[in-house]
């Protein structure tokens, strides 16, 4: 399938609302649901199954489907995986299956990270991490995989929060909000702050969340394109993902 053929359905579908077209693209990119809940998060709890996220991730790919806007430069594979991880994440925080004690290391990484970078000055190494922590390194490199792999750690978080009710993603920056002015200027805003504090980061960490967020390419796919191993990528997404929200943490009305 070419390029022009895929360009001819959405034009079907877009300009001539032609459902059949509809279908057809639904099913063409239904690979991204896969790739994606196989992203999300490594570890079900008993409870839950992978067709679980599939059937979720579905619904992302549909609404994404049917809001994607072919006049702009946004790619659809980027826009569709936004909205595919944001629908799987939205399941599974309304299960709220994640651990308490999951919750407790997190709240404890952030405090940690907030407070060494603030007498710092500047992000701290893993190094000085771990002696905040009191732990080894290995101990701290421990804590970020596990937390990384068990939690609904995301940078989707860092923009909007985890628990204000809101239904705005990642995805919504990529949309084009003109007939809403107000939101427009607001994920504007959110997005030019974002990306200073993305700026902020340690270059591999920088490389990871622009892999991962921007390129759609997984865990595994970013660690050999870097030459290191699957873990180290969960443990730079983790501290990435902790140091923007201490970034941000200034502006937090902005993003509740």
């Amino acid at each position: 399938m070419t390029g022009g053929d895929i360009q001819a359905q959405w034009r079907l579908y877009k300009v001539e609302q032609n459902l059949d077209a509809r279908s057809w693209l639904i099913r063409h990119f239904a690979y991204l649901v896969k790739i994606t809940a196989g992203r999300v998060i490594t570890n079900l709890p008993p409870s839950l199954e992978r067709e679980d996220l599939v059937s979720a991730g579905i619904m992302g790919l549909v609404k994404a489907v049917d809001q994607y806007d072919i006049t702009r430069q946004v790619k659809f594979e980027t826009y569709a995986i936004a909205l595919i991880r944001g629908a799987i994440l939205e399941m599974l925080r309304e299960d709220d299956w994640v651990p308490r004690s999951i919750r407790e290391r997190m709240k404890n990484l952030e405090r940690a990270y907030r407070a060494t970078e603030a007498r710092l000055g500047r992000p701290a190494t893993e190094d000085e991490m771990a002696e905040e922590l009191g732990v080894t390194v290995e101990g701290f490199y421990q804590m970020l995989v596990e937390t990384g792999r068990t939690s609904l750690l995301s940078l989707e978080d860092v923009l909007i929060g985890s628990d204000n009710g809101e239904n705005l993603q990642l995805a919504d920056i990529l949309v084009d909000h003109r007939e809403q002015p107000s939101l427009e200027t607001e994920l504007i805003e959110r997005s030019r702050m974002l990306g200073c504090a993305i700026e902020r980061l340690p270059e591999r960490e920088r490389m990871v969340i622009a892999l991962y967020y921007y390129e759609g390419m997984t865990f595994k796919e970013i660690g050999k394109t870097l030459a290191i191993s699957e873990s180290r990528v969960y443990q730079l997404h983790t501290q990435a993902v902790i140091r923007l929200k201490g970034y941000l943490q200034r502006d937090i009305e902005l993003f509740h």
